[in-house]
């Protein structure tokens, strides 16, 4: 067999995607690139790797093992790498973080200098949704995630960043109505939530119970940055972080609407798995967060208390 590693990590992409497309994405090639690797590798085997039903993609059982087998070959080339730098007295290795949606407007400022300081650290960061984050946390697919609301199925550790508050938010043209009575805002203009399973959803569901309020219509986003939006151009109310809204706030596109029980306060945190062997790699970033964290919040979050 004459495989290359290249074969490898294509094959190995396209196994994690079920797609040919998304592999090719994600590995910054062309599809035809990836379709040509794929099939230059599935030429070197007599069982099938994947197979296509309805235009689906599919792994079969024999590739999957494959699949193990690349992933474990590829691991130990990045281990050789990274010894190689290590002796030469480098900070080397892979930082993987997932974190929350939201958390996109937080995380870039904790990491920008440290990465700068070693410069041959790979990250690797997932942005999704807190049920998907808290899942590669408790199987251990990650170094730490950043959430804003804490998982009470896990044993963790965890270092607070900085508070996360969550407002009532309209556009300039709703607030005439809330100084009248901030209930009757719900009552004629549709709520927009995000999706099952953001921890931004589960905060509002919890507050309309505990308020008892009867939305007129709910409305449902798959991303913070298209509430943001609906919300600017008038479509209706909604209840988010203010982490992501200082452009708006600051040009009045967006206002924070006055309602009973809100703010919503909790904090952004650094969690991992409580007893987690972490490489060197996650340990100097642990101990670069802890000593940098009060200096980060100053520089960029310290607006935060104006609201």
């Amino acid at each position: 067999m004459n495989y290359t590693l290249h074969q490898l990590q294509v094959f190995l992409k396209v196994t994690q995607t079920l797609s040919v497309t998304r592999a090719a994405e994600e590995l910054f090639l062309t599809q035809p690139a990836v379709s040509i690797q794929l099939r230059n590798f599935q030429d070197q085997f007599e069982i099938p790797l994947t197979e296509i039903i309805k235009k689906r993609l599919y792994v079969t059982d024999f590739g999957k093992e494959i699949a193990i087998a690349a992933e474990n070959i590829l691991n130990e080339v990045h281990a050789i790498n990274y010894k190689t730098v290590a002796f030469k007295g480098k900070l080397s290795g892979r930082l993987k973080l997932s974190v929350v949606s939201t958390g996109k407007y937080v995380i870039p400022y904790y990491l920008s200098d440290f990465l700068k300081l070693h410069n041959e650290i790979e990250l690797e960061m997932d942005v999704n949704n807190k049920v998907k984050v808290v899942k590669a946390l408790k199987n251990n697919e990650i170094d730490f995630a950043l959430v804003s609301v804490l998982p009470k199925d896990l044993d963790i550790e965890s270092e607070v960043l900085i508070e996360n508050k969550l407002h009532l938010v309209g556009n300039s043209n709703v607030i005439q109505v809330t100084k009248k009575n901030f209930l009757t805002l719900f009552s004629s203009a549709p709520l927009l939530s995000r999706e099952l399973g953001s921890a931004t959803r589960i905060a509002m569901e919890e507050y309309i119970i505990k308020q008892k309020i009867e939305p007129k219509m709910k409305i449902t986003l798959t991303s913070n940055e298209a509430v943001k939006q609906a919300v600017i151009a008038g479509i209706g109310i909604s209840i988010m972080p203010v982490i992501g809204l200082k452009n708006e706030l600051d040009n009045g596109s967006l206002i924070l609407l006055p309602a009973n029980g809100l703010p919503i306060i909790t904090s952004w945190r650094l969690i991992w798995l409580k007893g987690k062997k972490m490489s060197p790699v996650a340990k100097s970033f642990l101990e670069y967060i802890t000593n940098n964290k009060e200096t980060i919040r100053e520089n960029h979050f310290a607006w935060i208390n104006n609201y």
